[in-house]
């Protein structure tokens, strides 16, 4: 048994750790503009791709947080608000955590399905099914 233990500490001795290099899903920051009272988010279909979510879903979600109206024009978002990128970037975070990271096993492989009246986030990694507390049409 000991013959064991001493190949095993060789073993770990020569294997290289594992470097974590961070999260492997890390949402692009927030691109833009500012341009008179309207802000001009230049990766906005970018964003929604990346998140692999509907423009309209997200653009509705941030409306309804930023309370300002806004558009998307030519794969842009534009609000009718002066908005710092960084306000942006927290909304878009809380989206991630309410929409796209599954609750069970912190994923982000999960799409949105609808049932009835109400809206669900279902993992493809692991198979949760959780219900989403904001109603957002």
């Amino acid at each position: 048994m000991e013959n064991y233990e001493k190949l095993l500490e060789q073993a770990y001795e020569k294997v290289k750790p594992i470097e974590s290099k961070g999260d492997r899903f890390e949402v692009p920051p927030v691109q833009g503009m500012i341009e008179g009272n309207k802000t001009i988010i230049t990766n906005f279909k970018q964003i929604c791709d990346y998140l692999r979510r509907d423009c309209t879903h997200l653009l509705k979600f941030l409306q309804r947080e930023l309370a300002s109206p806004g558009t998307i024009e030519n794969e842009r978002l534009v609000l009718i608000k002066r908005v710092p990128s960084s306000k942006i970037n927290e909304k878009i975070q809380a989206y991630l955590k309410e929409f796209v990271i599954c609750k069970e096993c912190k994923k982000p492989d999960t799409e949105l399905t609808k049932q009835g009246e109400f809206m669900f986030v279902h993992c493809l990694a692991c198979g949760a099914k959780h219900s989403v507390r904001a109603k957002i049409q």
